[in-house]
């Protein structure tokens, strides 16, 4: 009896996701959904990349994802663009966001003046890559203080994503890790997995990392 419960849920989830899909291409919005542990980084990212998109001339959007408070949104609120706050606690605390929450925080949101929106989702390697959410593209953070043992014990976020931003790069100085180990524990997962070494915090990689978004958009 279970097997079906569990099949509709996920069905009635992808297809919200579908038609969330729907409405960006209806408004050529390109959507990337930014996953990882918390403390990874993700807030500090947007916060480097959305300037200088903005300085390019590209207009963006953040969803926020959170179990709760509104901290990481009043961190990106002075970047001058939209943000959204999307908390699961009051739907009992959920470690993902669901294509139904996404579909909700439309609604605040101009598509038809927006060219890229991020969806910061909720520090978590495990449970948001199980979900689609309508996005182009998914994009996971792997912080170098998580060591080189996660992409063979979270497989599912790899193989899930098409870039890998290995960040804190600045930290590998005062770190015991092995970086050749941890990119070939990741292409193992995922060979066709993209690895961007960054530090928000030095602005290593930070290039690159936007060139991928252009191109990719």
């Amino acid at each position: 009896m279970e097997i079906p419960v569990i099949r509709d849920v996920l069905e009635e989830s992808n297809a919200l996701a579908k038609e969330n899909r729907a409405a960006f291409d209806r408004h050529g919005v390109f959507v990337v959904n930014i996953m990882s542990s918390p403390g990874s980084g993700k807030t500090t990212l947007l916060q480097k990349t959305i300037p200088i998109l903005k300085a390019r001339g590209i207009s963006c959007a953040v969803i926020e994802g959170d179990v709760s408070s509104t901290l990481d949104s009043e961190r990106l609120a002075p970047l001058g663009i939209p943000v959204i706050q999307a908390n699961t606690e009051p739907f009992g605390g959920d470690c993902h966001l669901g294509s139904h929450m996404v579909q909700a925080a439309l609604k605040y949101l101009d598509l038809p003046s927006i060219e890229i929106l991020f969806i910061e989702n909720i520090g978590n390697l495990v449970c948001p890559a199980e979900f689609y959410l309508g996005e182009n593209r998914k994009v996971m953070m792997l912080s170098l203080t998580e060591g080189e043992d996660k992409p063979t014990k979270y497989p599912l976020m790899f193989r899930e994503c098409q870039v890998c931003l290995l960040s804190k790069m600045d930290l590998a100085p005062h770190l015991d890790i092995n970086l050749d180990l941890l990119e070939s524990n990741i292409q193992k997962v995922n060979s066709a997995m993209r690895i961007l070494p960054i530090s928000a915090k030095t602005g290593e990689g930070l290039m690159a990392w936007l060139d991928w978004l252009v191109n990719e958009r």
